[in-house]
């Protein structure tokens, strides 16, 4: 067993979760430098995957460690060690709540109002995979009322428990038309806390706000098949492909090297990387989708 699936298998005894290593066929990935065992979901029972990849430049041979193949299945979990070392905290809640241990709380108990750009940084930071982006427009959900303490455990009213961010306005003539169309950059809710609702209010209250003609967004495949953006009424245009990084093994950050326009199956060949302490990481990519509001 790889080193992190080892701590990852830590962690689920601790929580008191289920889980055993895959019987033949259950999990399409089992060399070096992954790791899988199968973990029984607490909200439903079912048995799904959790993959762990390592990033040891000493396991890392051929150069470049891809996100693993033909593994981006609704239900699955991957986390890779650069994820588990810089974002510990967060990670380690996004998978306990992905099994069935998290704080639910309901958006109609929450209120919504702009915040300030310091406010948003320190909430992305902690709770977005990728921290902070540029953005014009800032939102933070806040807890307003509980319906009783099982749901809100240790959650106060007045907690900010999600935040989104919106950019400005890109504008084009279409006819007699001239167009708005805004990005939805981000959005984050605290990594244990599950909102029921809380994306389809954010992004109508940023709708009541600016009336846009549409929003677009990205679905990152390293986390999300985009199904709530579908649920929102978002139609998907197609994906960027896979995204190659450099990860510096000292302290774990990511720094992009290339991307591509269209999906791509990651290729077999090498990257190489002639520093021992850093090594290439390929992700999975996104997808994009768009919500029409206006005929255009």
């Amino acid at each position: 067993m790889i080193p992190l699936l080892s701590e990852i298998c830590q962690e689920l005894d601790a929580a008191s979760l289920e889980w055993r290593h895959p019987r033949v066929g259950e999990c399409p990935v089992q060399t070096e430098p992954y790791g899988c065992i199968m973990c029984r979901r607490r909200t439903d029972g079912l048995m799904i995957p959790v993959v762990a990849v390592e990033m040891d430049p000493d396991l890392a041979r051929s150069g470049i460690v891809s996100y693993p193949e033909n593994f981006m299945a609704e239900g699955s979990l991957v986390i890779t060690r650069d994820r588990w070392e810089r974002q510990r905290e967060m990670t380690r809640a996004r998978l306990l709540a992905h099994l069935g241990i998290f704080r639910q709380i309901y958006a109609r108990n929450c209120e919504i109002r702009r915040i300030d750009k310091p406010t948003a940084s320190h909430f992305l930071e902690r709770c977005h995979s990728y921290g902070d982006a540029t953005c014009k427009f800032r939102y933070g959900m806040f807890l307003k009322r509980s319906t009783g303490a099982h749901n809100t455990r240790f959650l106060a009213p007045g907690t900010l428990v999600a935040v989104s961010t919106f950019s400005g306005a890109r504008r084009w003539q279409k006819e007699d038309k001239v167009v708005a169309s805004y990005e939805w950059t981000r959005y984050a809710s605290l990594p244990d806390v599950r909102i029921c609702g809380g994306m389809g209010k954010m992004l109508q209250f940023f709708i009541d706000e600016l009336a846009p003609d549409d929003v677009m967004s990205y679905a990152d495949l390293e986390w999300s098949q985009g199904t709530v953006y579908e649920s929102l009424g978002f139609v998907s245009e197609g994906c960027r492909g896979p995204v190659d990084f450099e990860i510096d093994c000292s302290d774990w950050t990511r720094r992009p090297l290339t991307s591509r326009k269209t999906c791509q199956v990651p290729e077999t060949g090498e990257i190489k990387n002639q520093e021992s302490e850093k090594i290439s990481y390929r992700s999975p990519g996104s997808i994009k989708y768009r919500l029409k509001l206006t005929e255009y």
